[in-house]
């Protein structure tokens, strides 16, 4: 008996020690923020597509499932480290999610291998169970290895599986990036629409946690003899780029829809994917076969007990576009790359590195980098792949303005550049290009004479400068201004004018302020300060500002 007892004991202990071994189901959605998500899919930005998804999704969350948020590529163009944990796991955090993306800036790079590792981390991923779901559409450009990444947090985990949602990838960089998931014992899937990306994350977000395995069930009793087998689908298509050429078996989509009697669409049946075989209830269907820009479409008619093989032909070729703002420089992310394709409604916008199918014929691509831009017509042959550099030729400048040559640098936030043509127009003025504010202010410019009009709050210089394709080139502007601090108790305004009298005997008013207190950057010089009461009443002051220096002033 005290042998029973303990064996009970034991076993109530392991019991108790397996119920408290479970972890919570927690997980971090990655999102990819990066620039490349303001292109568009059948018209809409990816980024408004995701930011869609994830509300809808989310709604569906079971309420004790613990959600974080992690964004990269949403605060720095060009930085690597630019990775956040938005929201901390927790449950219902659907709504600050939601709040979340829809306050995200896209502009960044794609640290995608750094930002799941931070988000394991951030889930303490060697001491408990736990799920990271990236949801990218463009590959690691920070230099992370995504695969290795997946066997180390396979290895090192507790239970750790990382799942990852390819959003617009081509097939080749679906694989470039699903090892991540296979490594990790997790699920890569191809996403080509808004349909498929909210499948994608109710899949891998919103599942219900495993229940546990049923009881046994008695022997079943002995199956009847076999009736005559059956095809096991009834259709199965093929899409091919050009006659003649392989089947696209990743990266295409398959969407049915129910036919009306007039021969349009009518409700959509089911959207597929990659190399797809079903089966159709008897009835006339419209197929359409999709894969990126190319699109082919037929009326089939299902009936039962037939078998049917359509084949669609794309007609389309692959175009693949590195712009690079001159020869030999590297690719411009931020470019924006514009196709207009033979029988678009309108051009398709795509941002740096792009690679896209297209409907065969003359492509005219404009590729935009700053406020140098180039256009090229391609021919594409039906499955021809073209691999193409665009050079558009810009120069690349930073702009700063120094109180003085070799001073202090002026970082306030009163600072502007604005960029002119040096040429005047027949009226005297120049035309103007483009402009920027702050400090480090940077143009990719085409090759010309220009000139730059720098503004330190009051202080306004024009520095005349030229650009050479390829040449990069730090404009320091020397504004031979100082600052002025002025301080006036008890007034309502205050106003600085030139010492200088004109020939009627008024001063020129360069700025005001509606305060007992005016600080601002001015050139060298004498000037006359006015403080105002709201009794009307002034009194005045007088003060000479040196270049590079701070003069202090109090009108009392």
């Amino acid at each position: 008996m005290v042998g029973l007892a303990r064996s009970v004991a034991a076993a109530a202990l392991l019991l108790s020690m397996t119920a408290l071994g479970h972890a919570a189901d927690r997980v971090i959605i990655v999102l990819d923020a990066s620039g490349s998500m303001w292109a568009q899919i059948d018209g809409k930005p990816k980024l408004e597509i995701a930011r869609e998804s994830l509300r809808t999704v989310l709604q569906s969350v079971p309420a004790d499932r613990e959600i974080g948020f992690m964004a990269y590529g949403h605060r720095e163009k060009g930085s690597c480290e630019d990775i956040e944990l938005i929201v901390p796991p927790r449950a219902g955090s659907a709504d600050a999610i939601s709040t979340a993306a829809d306050n995200l800036k896209f502009l960044g790079k794609t640290p995608l291998t750094a930002a799941v590792k931070q988000a394991a981390e951030a889930l303490k991923y060697t001491e408990d169970k736990a799920t990271v779901v990236l949801i990218t559409d463009g590959l690691e450009t920070c230099g992370g290895d995504p695969c290795a990444l997946g066997k180390e947090l396979k290895a090192a985990g507790i239970d750790f599986t990382a799942d990852v949602v390819g959003f617009g990838l081509t097939a080749d960089e679906g694989r470039q990036v699903a090892c991540l998931a296979e490594n990790t014992g997790g699920k890569y899937i191809q996403a080509s629409d808004e349909k498929a990306l909210q499948d994608a994350l109710a899949e891998t977000v919103a599942a219900p946690a495993p229940e546990p395995a049923p009881a046994p069930q008695p022997a079943p009793e002995p199956a009847p003899a076999p009736e005559p087998a059956k095809p096991e689908f009834n259709f199965t298509p093929t899409v091919v780029l050009a006659e003649g050429g392989d089947p696209l078996t990743d990266g295409n989509a398959w969407e049915i829809y129910k036919a009306m009697a007039d021969g349009t669409r009518g409700d959509s049946v089911a959207t597929e994917y990659g190399a797809y075989k079903g089966n159709l209830e008897p009835g006339d269907y419209i197929v359409v076969a999709r894969i990126g820009e190319a699109k082919a479409e037929q009326k089939i008619k299902i009936e039962a007990g037939q078998v049917y093989k359509p084949l669609f032909t794309l007609n389309a070729g692959t175009l693949i576009i590195h712009p690079r703002p001159s020869e030999g420089a590297d690719v411009a992310d931020g470019a924006a790359v514009v196709i207009a394709y033979p029988g678009a409604d309108m051009p398709a916008t795509y941002y740096g590195d792009t690679k896209v199918v297209l409907p065969a014929g003359d492509e005219k691509v404009t590729v935009t980098i700053g406020q140098g831009v180039a256009t090229e017509t391609i021919p594409l042959a039906a499955g021809r792949v073209i691999d193409k550099d665009i050079i558009v030729g810009v120069g690349h400048v930073v702009a700063n303005a120094y109180y003085t040559a070799g001073g202090d640098k002026a970082d306030g936030s009163g600072i502007g550049f604005k960029v002119l043509k040096a040429k005047k127009k027949i009226d005297g003025t120049r035309e103007e290009v483009t402009y920027a504010y702050g400090p480090d202010s940077k143009f990719d410019l085409p090759p010309d004479d220009y000139v730059m009009a720098a503004t330190v709050d009051l202080a306004v210089v024009e520095q005349p400068f030229s650009v050479k394709v390829g040449e990069h080139q730090d404009l320091k502007i020397a504004m031979n201004a100082g600052v002025l601090a002025i301080t006036a108790p008890g007034t309502s305004k205050i106003e600085i004018f030139e010492a200088r009298k004109d020939i009627k005997g008024n001063r020129k008013s360069l700025g005001y302020a509606y305060d007992e207190k005016y600080q601002a950057a001015l050139p060298a010089g004498d000037y006359v300060v006015v403080s105002e009461k709201s009794d009307n009443s002034r009194k005045e002051g007088t003060v000479t500002v040196k270049a590079g220096e701070r003069a202090e002033l109090t009108v009392q």
